[in-house]
């Protein structure tokens, strides 16, 4: 009697191994027969490298896939150690990428101390909008506004000739068929006056005082503001 009562006794141990294994498989993702593995992403994005081989032994910590949020891409700047301190979080930056437009974008941090093989600073730039197609490791041209210092090639325009039109900052210029919205990209505001980074050309008719109006009008009629 002993002998079955030690015998049920292991039996009941091993039944909650055997639950307790069960529920880590399904907690894995693992599949039912144990030949597949559920491997789920933290964050939400596209696969930019998969360096693991179909077939292959991996180890705990070994990088199966690679995955960017391109919604949350920063870009790191080598900076002239000069140049460095002029420089503060929140600077205004445009990066330049390949077909000659530039895109808005805000100094995150700065690292001023040299690094030792590039003799240079990093300053880290979060963007202000999402660069289609941009990849990991490509290499931009940036250019960096120092809080306080002027920027002289800049266009500012009052803030009343900047418009949100279909959740994108417009202004509206005068063309041979009346005034047509374009997109711009706008920087700083100060003293009623918005700098524009991109979209806008010096020398160009735009609206201001009664630029609401044109808004409210292009709204009526439902039409798309043009490129």
């Amino acid at each position: 009697r002993q002998d079955l009562e030690a015998a049920r006794a292991n039996l009941d141990v091993a039944r909650s191994e055997l639950n307790r294994s069960q529920a880590a498989v399904a907690a894995a993702g693992v599949s039912g027969d144990g030949r597949s593995l559920a491997v789920t992403s933290p964050l939400a994005g596209r696969v930019t490298a998969a360096p693991i081989v179909l077939g292959s032994f991996v180890d705990a910590g070994e990088e199966l896939y690679r995955v960017v949020n391109p919604n949350a891409v920063q870009v790191e700047v080598a900076l002239p150690s000069e140049d460095a301190s002029r420089i503060q979080p929140g600077d205004e930056a445009a990066l330049i990428i390949g077909d000659g437009r530039e895109i808005g974008a805000r100094v995150r941090s700065v690292t001023p101390s040299l690094d030792p093989e590039s003799r240079s600073a990093t300053a880290v730039l979060s963007l202000t909008r999402p660069i289609p197609g941009l990849q990991p490791g490509a290499f931009l041209q940036a250019r960096i506004r120092p809080s306080g210092e002027v920027d002289q090639t800049r266009i500012a325009v009052p803030e009343d000739a900047v418009q949100v039109l279909e959740g994108r900052d417009v202004v509206f210029v005068r063309t041979q068929r009346g005034f047509q919205a374009r997109e711009v990209e706008t920087g700083s505001r100060t003293s009623g006056m918005v700098t524009i980074l991109s979209g806008l050309q010096p020398g160009w008719r735009i609206a201001t005082d009664n630029a609401f109006l044109l808004k409210a009008e292009l709204e009526k009629e439902g039409a798309t503001h043009g490129h």
